[in-house]
């Protein structure tokens, strides 16, 4: 079970505000994003949240991929993402793709500023 696994919790995001409250834009750009960056997206659930007092709702998006998974959570109201990639490496080494794929995923909502961390999974056999 050999994998990596990549967090990033993003700050003061500057995008386009839909980008953290449109659920299925959000779900299909990273579809394609999954795609670029050479993985391969078997499912998907995105999911929109209802606003509270006159803010807007954020969204769950998630892709499973044929090497794990990537999740997305919004929060609007704090213009914060957190962001989720992880791959396991049966039959190759798939990391350099869940590192471009995070590259993008930061860049999608551009961050004043991130905590990332990387995880390594498994006892790498």
């Amino acid at each position: 079970m050999h994998g990596l696994h990549l967090t990033a919790d993003l700050y003061q995001c500057r995008c386009e505000a839909a980008w953290m409250t449109d659920a299925q834009r959000l779900g299909d750009w990273c579809v394609q994003a999954v795609k670029d960056a050479g993985l391969q997206p078997v499912n998907q659930l995105f999911h929109a949240f209802p606003g509270v007092a006159d803010k807007p709702g954020g969204v769950t998006a998630t892709v499973l991929l044929a090497e794990s998974h990537i999740c997305l959570h919004t929060w609007p109201e704090q213009l914060a993402v957190t962001a989720d990639v992880y791959v396991c490496n049966f039959g190759g080494d798939h990391s350099a793709r869940a590192r471009d794929l995070m590259d993008a995923l930061v860049a999608r909502f551009q961050p004043e500023w991130t905590e990332q961390r990387s995880l390594d999974r498994g006892d790498g056999q």
